[in-house]
């Protein structure tokens, strides 16, 4: 549905310090500053898939910040996109969520530097995440090419875990390895993004 939004969307190549954008379906733009520097920018937020607020938080932070771990850039601020159906969720609730998103932010040593809040009619959460890397170092979708390693930084399957959860077909155990998948963050990004 993405491409045929875009379809008539002319393509930003004609900025040339514009490293990646929607042309590669990359995870994250990529914008040269000068000739070691490069800011890593992404934003992502869903509605909830898991029922506790305050998991819900931390996974939609880690989903965003690891957009630019996937990359290669080194996140360095964040901030939060909020939507919440006022007077419908109670605040307690709301700031879960939100203590769950700095909660990850902080364990990484970033800031949530501020954000957006709207009423929605249903609850959404998510970052935008800003990061660093070195122009030539950028991690691209379109760059690879046969035999190359393909290194996973965490286990596939939350998605469907997730279906599964919502139609109550999900076990405790498996609840637990989706939280632990949805939580982890794509930090071996960095160290990889080195080797380019």
């Amino acid at each position: 549905m993405l491409s045929e939004v875009l379809a008539n969307t002319p393509a930003a190549r004609h900025f040339k310090d514009l490293l990646v954008g929607t042309e590669s379906s990359d995870d994250a733009a990529v914008y040269r500053i000068n000739d070691t520097q490069a800011i890593v920018a992404t934003t992502d937020f869903f509605m909830p898939i898991v029922d506790d607020p305050y998991d819900f938080g931390r996974i939609a932070a880690t989903n965003a910040i690891s957009d630019v771990y996937a990359m290669g850039g080194k996140p360095f601020m964040a901030l939060a996109l909020l939507g919440i159906p006022v007077g419908k969720i109670p605040m307690a609730v709301v700031q879960r969520i939100v203590a769950g998103g700095h909660d990850v932010c902080a364990a990484i040593g970033i800031p949530i530097a501020g954000g957006h809040s709207i009423d929605t009619p249903e609850p959404i959460y998510g970052l935008v995440v800003l990061g660093l890397i070195h122009p030539d170092k950028v991690k691209r979708n379109d760059r690879a090419v046969a035999d190359d390693v393909l290194i996973l930084g965490k286990g596939l399957g939350v998605g469907i875990m997730s279906a599964a959860m919502k139609k109550g077909e999900l076990r405790d155990k498996a609840y637990q390895q989706m939280l632990e998948n949805a939580t982890r963050l794509n930090t071996p990004g960095i160290a990889l993004s080195d080797m380019a």
